[in-house]
């Protein structure tokens, strides 16, 4: 597919986005479009403290692994609710991501951002594509992700793919937090992810959820945190795929393989129930 590019000046507002969001309810199409979105986006100070705080992070001297995603949120969803884009967006569920490090994160004021959709597959519950987002300064990539969707409801031609399960590694506990019943709301407030499903039990049950959920990502980040520790400082990638949601209040409890340059990662409640499952590796 040749892709093409449009280059925005700034990113529309979050409360618009919802707005087309909302209005968009179902299936038009099953191609992907070509064109992506490039924007130039400065880091607000005040976001940063306040994400490294919530998410655990402490004092940072370089932005979290995760906070590229918060800052092109607007900018991905943008992306997913222009008219040429075929699912609703409301209809999606996060099932795996991917984040990569490839300089130091430190000394950054503004990045280069680029976001586009590829890789339409068939999956047993819909189709699944992968929303892809890169990061540059002025030498260039400095940071990438691969945000793994899946659309129910979908039908195309072809096989599903079957997923190969990893050899289970020994893991022990590093660490284990609780995610209160606010979590999806404080973590809705510093990044602007205000998807229903993570904000009361009202609003979750609308979308068939028995109690609100945490955030996918609040739930990596928190594990990146904690890894810390174990992480270079770049040239390296953690990928998670999201099975069950951690549903609020509960606690979770993270393990972890042996320090090294690869790993294991295991996010887990009480009962055994599996919430994510990842690992990291040096690149």
């Amino acid at each position: 597919m040749s892709r093409t590019w449009k280059q925005l000046g700034h990113t529309e507002a979050l409360s618009g986005l919802y707005f087309k969001a909302a209005r968009k309810r179902r299936i038009s199409g099953t191609t992907l479009p070509s064109e992506g979105l490039r924007s130039t986006l400065a880091v607000d100070a005040k976001q940063l403290d306040a994400y490294c705080k919530l998410c655990h992070f402490g004092d940072e001297r370089r932005l979290p692994a995760t906070f590229p995603h918060v800052m092109a949120f607007a900018l991905q969803l943008q992306l997913l609710t222009r008219p040429g884009f075929p699912f609703p967006l409301l209809g999606l569920v996060h099932v795996g991501n991917t984040i990569r490090v490839l300089r130091p994160l430190g000394g950054v004021s503004q990045l280069q951002f680029s976001v586009w959709v590829e890789n339409l597959q068939p999956h047993e519950k819909g189709a699944t594509f992968d929303l892809l987002t890169e990061a540059a300064d002025g030498l260039g990539l400095i940071w990438a992700e691969s945000s793994r969707m899946l659309c129910r409801g979908v039908t195309l031609e072809g096989d599903v793919v079957p997923v190969e399960d990893a050899e289970a590694p020994v893991l022990s506990e590093l660490t284990r937090w609780y995610a209160d019943s606010d979590i999806g709301r404080r973590y809705a407030r510093v990044c602007g992810d205000y998807n229903p499903i993570h904000l009361s039990g009202v609003s979750a049950r609308l979308f068939g959820f028995p109690q609100a959920i945490a955030h996918g990502m609040w739930n990596e980040a928190m594990a990146v945190a904690a890894l810390r520790g174990h992480l270079p400082v770049s040239g390296y990638e953690v990928a998670v795929e999201f099975h069950k949601p951690v549903r609020l209040p509960s606690e979770v409890i993270l393990e972890c393989s042996a320090v090294a340059d690869q790993g294991r990662l295991r996010l887990y409640g009480h009962g055994g129930i599996e919430h994510m499952v990842g690992g990291w590796k040096v690149i």
